[in-house]
């Protein structure tokens, strides 16, 4: 990468100012005090380093401290210039050249990471519970999970995607119960859900089970709904909704490598046996009949009950089992999403983790806030226990493309507000629409470069400007200084190219996903200012030869990128 390239010129430079003793009295340099940016002015240069930090040792002023390493630099064969504390670089050509011929070798390892210290990482996300089709908020994690999990195993990582299933706790039962009514209903009984708030709190009165009451009822004709175990109905509604949440996952391009059952987790006798550890160890205590785990030992604001008085676990309980079996199953790194409601949660899993002797510090949480669905400027309102818009009806509604990319192009840690009529747009407001059209002009560039084309006058085709056979041996062998023709009018869209490894490396370790969004929106917005000003196919064939590869290398990196964010990359539109 350029930027960490340059940064470590500035940093070699420092080390010899000092020893040429230039830099007043400071006599030692500390490697990773310094950062390099763009210049506010791009009359200055490509990047740009402030050195004023190096003046509290130096003892002298920071244009003196610039001007002292930018000689060093000069000598060094770069082109610098000094603004008061300030390092300017200008690229040279033929480096910007480079970066054409490196996409065109690397094609779609374009971006990967290198020498990363690679880990086995467990993301968990989504895991909602199977009583009812996902919402809007769920969409999210969905979206911004997988990306996620794509964007780190281009980084380099092995990532295992899992998704928890919570189908122990009472509402299973309460699915069962709302079936049972349902049913009943379609038998044609006089009975309907509770109209007191706190009992309707019980059921799930949502319209999504009318089709699974009828379904079962094709199923089991004769079957006694009066006299019947619920338990059955629970287990039949439960198998329904994790099909229609499986279904619907797949078709949203979100794929998990396993779905872990809580139920099970209790069943194989986890839960019980990590309650015994940290009774054993003196962690437990008893209080008004409940027991608690001492968790403000490591650091949680209060100690929490994994036992209640009538002898149930709570949530916790399990999440301790699971989150230890995460660990057991030899993986480095976990990695949760969770809604910003549970923030006070982590500190109690993670005192849970340490008490058992696991390092809390390698469970990652990133807390995310949800999405405020607009149609037609007003929200729209979410629940199981009402009608509700869902993440399958906002899909049929925008498409799988729109609702992926909305849902990821913000930070997660950010309440988005999702404008289905702007996501239904095909115009440049909308910025899904925007990346695909400039992959969509850049593919039918390089479609034009070898198409014959009618003359309107004569009515005979006219010679593509170059075959199929030679724009293929330009791109896999294509010679750098070839692009020296084309970067005089490109430069700002070489360099947006090259800024995708340090994009992709930055949004890696920082767990991000927005970044990708906001970059390949940059770079379609230098393609599209680019290809306006410049002719791509022209009669200068050395000239569009050059071109032309840079157009490449536009389609492999906004194709790498897009691939990340699990985006379809049109070639027409």
């Amino acid at each position: 990468m350029l930027k960490d390239f340059f940064l470590n010129e500035v940093e070699t430079a420092i080390n010899a100012s000092i020893t040429a003793k230039k830099l007043g009295q400071m006599n030692e340099y500390l490697s990773g005090n310094l950062i390099i940016e763009k210049p506010k002015n791009p009359e200055f240069g490509d990047f740009a380093v402030n050195v004023s930090s190096l003046a509290r040792s130096a003892k002298i002023a920071p244009p003196m401290i610039a001007s002292a390493i930018a000689d060093q630099l000069s000598k060094n064969g770069y082109d610098v210039s000094v603004v008061g504390g300030f390092i300017n670089f200008k690229i040279s050509d033929s480096l910007l050249a480079s970066t054409i011929e490196e996409i065109l070798n690397k094609k779609e390892k374009y971006g990967r990471g290198e020498n990363i210290n690679k880990e086995k990482i467990l993301l968990e996300y989504v895991s909602a519970n199977p009583t009812g089709p996902f919402h809007i908020g769920h969409g999210r994690w969905a979206a911004m999970g997988s990306a996620l999990a794509n964007l780190l195993k281009f980084y380099g990582h092995d990532v295992y995607q899992e998704f928890y299933i919570n189908d122990a706790g009472s509402q299973i039962l309460k699915l069962g119960n709302s079936l049972k009514i349902r049913i009943q209903q379609e038998l044609g009984k006089n009975v309907d859900f509770p109209t007191d708030e706190i009992e309707r709190k019980n059921f799930y009165p949502g319209e999504y089970l009318i089709p699974v009451a009828k379904k079962f009822l094709e199923e089991n004709p004769n079957f006694d709904i009066d006299n019947c175990e619920v338990s059955i109905l629970c287990d039949y509604a439960k198998a329904e909704m994790e099909a229609c949440q499986r279904k619907l996952l797949e078709n949203f391009r979100v794929h998990f490598d396993k779905f872990y059952s809580e139920l099970d987790l209790h069943k194989s006798g986890k839960v019980e046996n990590r309650y015994k550890e940290l009774k054993e160890k003196g962690f437990l205590y008893e209080q008004d009949g409940a027991i608690w785990f001492k968790s403000t030992q490591y650091g949680d604001d209060q100690d929490r009950v994994i036992k209640k008085a009538d002898g149930s676990n709570t949530y916790l309980t399990a999440d301790i089992a699971y989150h230890a079996d995460k660990f057991d199953r030899g993986f480095d790194r976990l990695i949760d999403i969770w809604g910003a409601d549970h923030h006070g949660y982590i500190a109690r899993v993670k005192a849970s983790l340490q008490a058992l002797g696991y390092d809390p510090n390698r469970l990652e949480v990133l807390l995310g806030q949800l999405v405020n669905l607009l149609v037609d400027g007003n929200e729209v309102r979410m629940g199981k226990r009402k009608n509700m818009v869902t993440l399958d009806d906002l899909i049929d509604e925008v498409g799988v493309d729109a609702t992926r990319y909305w849902m990821e192009m913000r930070n997660i840690d950010t309440t988005l507000d999702f404008d289905i009529e702007l996501a239904k747009r095909s115009t440049d407001e909308n910025p899904v629409f925007y990346v695909q059209y400039a992959y969509a002009r850049v593919c039918s560039i390089l479609r034009n470069a070898v198409s014959e084309k009618l003359n309107p006058d004569s009515g005979d085709k006219a010679p593509a400007p170059i075959t199929q056979a030679e724009l293929d041996n330009l791109l896999n062998n294509f010679n750098k200084d070839m692009a020296l023709k084309t970067i005089p009018t490109a430069r700002a869209l070489v360099l947006k190219l090259e800024e995708f490894k340090s994009v992709i490396a930055l949004s890696a370790q920082n767990r991000t996903v927005y970044t990708i969004c906001r970059y390949v929106q940059e770079l379609a917005q230098e393609f599209h200012s680019f290809y306006n000003s410049n002719r791509v196919i022209s009669d200068d064939v050395e000239l569009m030869k050059s071109r032309l590869a840079l157009i490449a290398a536009i389609k492999i990196t906004l194709k790498n990128a897009l691939d990340i964010l699990a985006v379809s990359a049109p070639e027409k539109m």
